[in-house]
């Protein structure tokens, strides 16, 4: 029933940027978490970056710095601004929310992200 639709995914050079959306909807309740996974061909997926619902961000050493998230509680969306990308963040992203009052975690259903020249 809980539903997340991602946008934004698509192809960049090197240095560009891109803006991924997650549109929560389908529960009454508040994610607890948000943020985005990723996963490259033959890599394991990776947590990128997350927010609670205190406002508390997280961010992998690789994004650091490059990586933004945020989110709108009202709404239960969350963006990740993703500035100076490199090749190697070429992978699926997946956006999820932890809804503690479902006790699950959902996912989306994953959006390309490419960069390359």
């Amino acid at each position: 029933q809980v539903q997340l639709v991602e946008s934004g995914g698509g192809l960049v050079q090197p240095g560009g940027s891109l803006i991924l959306s997650c549109a929560t909807s389908g529960s009454i309740f508040s994610a607890n978490v948000m943020g985005w996974f990723r996963q490259a061909p033959g890599k394991q997926r990776e947590l990128v970056a997350s927010v609670n619902s205190g406002g508390i961000t997280n961010y992998a050493d690789s994004v650091k710095g490059r990586f933004t998230i945020s989110r709108d509680f009202a709404k239960n969306t969350v963006s990740l601004q993703m500035n100076s990308l490199k090749p190697e963040d070429t992978a699926v992203y997946y956006c999820y929310a932890d809804i503690r009052l479902l006790a699950g975690r959902y996912w989306g259903q994953g959006t390309q992200v490419t960069v390359s020249s």
